[in-house]
């Protein structure tokens, strides 16, 4: 019988780098099949720039994700808590590399701000997770309303032949759904009042950047 491995402090920080250039730089695969089934239209201009806009938006909310489930499970007491926080990241790779494959599409790239977004989100995430997993639990709880909120913005506003993106957001929506479910049952404390209008604040600065840029 082999013994469990311990990882030390070197090993740990190897292991978050390697995650971050995973997740900013790199091409993670998916898990599970590329929802976007649907025949890909032939957008005008305008349309198809708008609609890459709004992918490279959710591309940009995926990084933020993983970067902010990695700095709370890097801290996390709880070994439940920190398994959920990984679970929830994995599915979120999913969503990376989706939007990642519906930009390459739509003629498009990510934002040239990925390693930014990622070291902010993760930050936070790390911040949060020193409070206490409830609270750690409490960020991913609001994290996931407030993303599933913009994916619903995002299929009123894509253009309307473009179906492809439109299965992409709808499977991305009930994840999120699922995430802040799970994380409220896995006893999420209610983040003060301040918190959630300052993360809507960095989401509208990011989403207002990311659409371009």
């Amino acid at each position: 019988m082999s013994a469990v491995r311990h990882l030390s402090s070197l090993d740990r920080v190897l292991v978050e780098a390697q995650r971050a250039l995973e997740t900013t730089l790199g091409d993670p695969p998916a898990a599970r099949p590329y929802p976007a089934t649907a025949d890909d239209p032939i957008l005008p201009v305008p349309a198809r720039r708008h609609a890459a806009g709004l992918m490279r938006i959710n591309h940009v909310g995926e990084v933020c994700a993983q970067g902010l489930y990695f700095g709370q499970a890097a801290v996390a007491r709880d070994p439940a808590t920190r398994e959920h926080l990984l679970e929830a990241a994995q599915e979120e790779t999913d969503h990376l590399a989706w939007c990642a494959r519906r930009l390459q599409e739509l003629d498009s790239r990510p934002s040239l701000f990925n390693p930014l977004w990622y070291a902010g989100s993760y930050g936070i995430g790390a911040l949060a997770g020193l409070r206490g997993d409830g609270w750690n639990l409490g960020f991913v709880v609001e994290t996931e309303r407030q993303v599933e909120a913009h994916l619903d913005e995002h299929l009123e506003s894509l253009p309307a032949t473009d179906a492809r993106s439109r299965q992409i957001i709808r499977v991305m929506k009930d994840d999120e759904a699922r995430h802040a479910e799970q994380a409220e049952h896995a006893g999420a404390r209610t983040l003060p009042a301040p918190i959630p209008q300052a993360m809507a604040l960095a989401s509208n600065l990011m989403k207002l950047v990311a659409y371009r840029l």
